[in-house]
């Protein structure tokens, strides 16, 4: 009897220990927006256990890797089936039947055509025939007739809104299924009879999470959006203003502050179990753009070196000074860099900073940091990168696959238990031809057949239509720069994963495909991010070759086909304005083709505006030809009225002409201005003479 009792004792506590674990573990609206903001929830490994996977639009000729369709790109308006019930017709877009609890954690469109984003979106819940959520697709996933922006949002603000990508990011969960339609305004019938939309083309992906059976979720109803009223504020106001809470923390600081002469490196350490929570540096160097690519941190938590990036890539930018601002980075073109990921060690961290270039790079930086519970769900961030560095855009005789089509490429592939939870990419196009149309391929977990397949890079990273147009405050998905779209010269992508990240259990191998629509050479460094559990690891290799290669500022850093150089003469350049001063031209064997402009008797503050038009725009390497002599003053130099050149000083006792080399500069197509300012004048004068000889610009 003892036995007995002790036995249903036992099990009765089990029971209540169960059902506590149940009720802890409930996933609903409410739990899912909570994590969405919290950091530190990204680095515990989920509990309860879920898989992310997608539904998507992408082309299904795409069957097997091999044949060219693996790469087929007809992407758009490819729908699971279509259902005509009460009088419509309805394209299924997702249908999680028998799939179990779930959520959707992103949803991605975008459209084209007389009707487009017009049409009724319809998300049914656990099987019912109401949709728990109806309206026009525009209005749901980037409007006001769901939440929202930012949960609802568009991007870029500078595209028309009906060719912007549109994404959602509020989490809808569900109980048993789900069922995402579209029904469009006209429809077309084909020659075999099948239904197709009407003068609209539809683009989407849906990244959704399926729980465990035994998982409890509370269904999404429109009467939660008046329950977590308050809760839905205040995360729409912190994802709007990007709300990096360890600035309000009171953390600890170790300074990363470092003077690193050309292939040095120097290390930091910190003891305890502790969590690393925002990163700060700023990089000083004679070549900026250098010194964000081959400065590379280091990062080893407890003995396992996990991250090894440079520190541009890192933070979003690449390898220019620019703005951003997201939910884990926020960077100022004056160089100021942070990073806010939640990086927890049970013993100890070493950051070690890396120059791998050829010039000093002085790093001004900080790790700020608070103490971590270390339990058995606590995970180490992760940071890889390389680069393709003059990577063929299609595949040439000798390489694996049929000549002549895209390839694919990869991001990384990590064994281990973790979470991938972000990327992004930096490259230098060669041409004038859209370089993204490449789908992602990722394989969780030993997977055949990858379970996210995309429909084009740009809409992986949240935009569409391959715009060229610069979004930077949006919590999760940035592109600082785009102009690399349609002109050779760099883009920039990131994607954080917040609600979507993806789960693996031993392995995750992330493909993205290299389809370009033109056949040329390209520079492509793909950054990832992701945690894993102590013992996981990478198979990404330092790319020792690509942090030390010089980076691509113009086409011919990459290849010298179509290398355009324009020379301008400055004699024969138009004064467009002088204020002060005498202009007059001077004659003699020191100067291109014996001649230069002459400015004497120029008193401090005058400026010197010429006008020369180019037929072509773009980014070019200028280098100037000026004038030195011991009357010749100190200047600042314009281009289309932006500072390009800050005091530079022509004084020097012999007459010379001195080539100075301005960097990376932006021509406008048709006409441009280049302005020179005296600053301050040479010593024992009162007025100062300027001289320039001539202008070359190499694309």
């Amino acid at each position: 009897m003892k036995k007995i009792t002790t036995y249903l004792m036992s099990a009765a506590l089990a029971l209540m220990a169960a059902g506590s674990a149940v009720a802890q573990g409930t996933v609903s609206v409410e739990t899912l927006l909570k994590d969405m903001i919290n950091r530190d929830a990204l680095a515990r490994y989920p509990s309860p256990a879920y898989t992310c996977k997608q539904f998507s639009s992408y082309d299904r000729a795409s069957v097997e890797k091999g044949p060219s369709s693996w790469f087929a790109n007809g992407d758009a308006n490819q729908f699971i089936r279509v259902e005509t019930d009460r009088g419509r017709t309805e394209f299924v877009m997702m249908d999680t039947e028998d799939q179990g609890p779930g959520a959707i954690v992103r949803f991605w469109m975008t459209f084209a055509g007389n009707n487009r984003g017009n049409g009724t979106l319809r998300i049914y819940l656990d099987g019912s025939d109401t949709p728990a959520i109806e309206g026009t697709a525009f209005g749901v996933l980037s409007g006001d007739e769901f939440v929202g922006a930012p949960l609802a949002t568009s991007v870029s603000e500078l595209t028309p809104y009906g060719e912007r990508g549109h994404d959602l990011y509020f989490p809808i969960p569900y109980g048993k299924s789900c069922k995402i339609t579209y029904e469009c305004k006209e429809l077309h019938k084909d020659a075999n009879g099948k239904l197709w939309p009407g003068n609209e083309t539809v683009y989407y992906n849906i990244n959704y999470r399926t729980y465990s059976p035994q998982t409890r979720v509370i269904t999404y109803a429109p009467e939660q959006l008046t329950k977590y009223k308050a809760l839905i504020d205040k995360v729409q106001d912190q994802l709007k203003n990007n709300y990096h809470n360890a600035v309000d923390m009171k953390l600890t600081s170790t300074e990363l502050n470092a003077e690193l002469a050309p292939g040095s490196s120097k290390s930091f350490e910190i003891k305890g179990s502790k969590a690393i929570r925002q990163l700060s540096f700023k990089l000083s160097a004679d070549d900026q753009q250098q010194a964000l690519r081959s400065t590379v941190m280091e990062i080893a938590f407890d003995g396992e070196q996990t991250v090894w990036v440079p520190i541009g890539d890192f933070m979003g930018i690449g390898y220019r000074p620019l703005y951003t601002n997201n939910w884990y980075t926020k960077t100022s073109t004056d160089g100021q860099m942070d990073a806010f990921w939640i990086m927890p060690f049970k013993s100890n961290c070493k950051i070690t900073l890396h120059n791998y270039g050829k010039q000093p790079v002085s790093v001004t930086g900080a790790a700020r940091y608070g103490s971590w519970k270390w339990d058995s769900r606590s995970m180490h961030f992760g940071s890889d990168w390389h680069q393709y560095t003059k990577i063929d855009t299609k595949v040439k005789a000798g390489e694996p696959g049929n000549v002549g089509d895209p390839k694919d490429i990869n991001f990384t592939t990590l064994k281990g238990k973790g979470v991938y939870v972000g990327d992004g990419v930096a490259i230098f196009n060669t041409t004038n031809a859209w370089w993204g149309e490449g789908d992602e391929k990722v394989y969780v977990d030993g997977e055949t057949f990858p379970s996210h397949f995309g429909t084009g890079t740009e809409d992986y990273f949240g935009y569409a239509w391959c715009s060229p147009s610069v979004f930077t405050d949006h919590p999760f998905i940035a592109q600082p720069v785009g102009r690399g779209s349609f002109e050779p010269t760099l883009s920039v992508n990131t994607r954080f994963r917040a609600l979507d990240g993806i789960p693996f259990t031993k392995e995750i191998v992330f493909d993205m495909e290299l389809w370009h629509w033109a056949d040329c050479k390209v520079n492509y460094a793909p950054v990832t991010f992701w945690y894993m559990m102590p013992g996981g690891q990478t198979m990404t290799q330092k790319d020792m070759a690509g942090v030390t290669e010089k980076v691509a500022r113009r086409k011919s850093d990459i290849t010298n086909v179509g290398l355009v150089t324009l020379e301008f003469e400055s004699e024969n350049i138009p004064v467009e304005s002088y204020t002060g001063g005498i202009l007059d031209y001077q004659n003699g064997g020191e100067w291109s083709n014996g001649c230069q402009i002459y400015w004497r008797e120029v008193p401090v503050g005058s400026k010197l505006t010429t006008m020369f038009r180019t037929g072509k725009g773009g980014f070019y390497d200028l280098t100037g030809l000026f004038t030195t002599a011991r009357d010749y003053g100190v200047y600042n130099v314009y281009l289309n009225g932006e500072k390009i050149g800050d005091k530079i000083d022509l004084n020097n006792p012999d007459i010379k002409v001195k080539s100075i080399g301005f960097g990376d500069v932006e021509l406008k197509s048709g006409e441009n201005t280049f302005a020179i300012e005296l600053v301050s004048l040479p010593e024992g004068f009162d007025k100062a003479v300027f001289g320039f000889d001539k202008l070359i610009f190499k694309e």
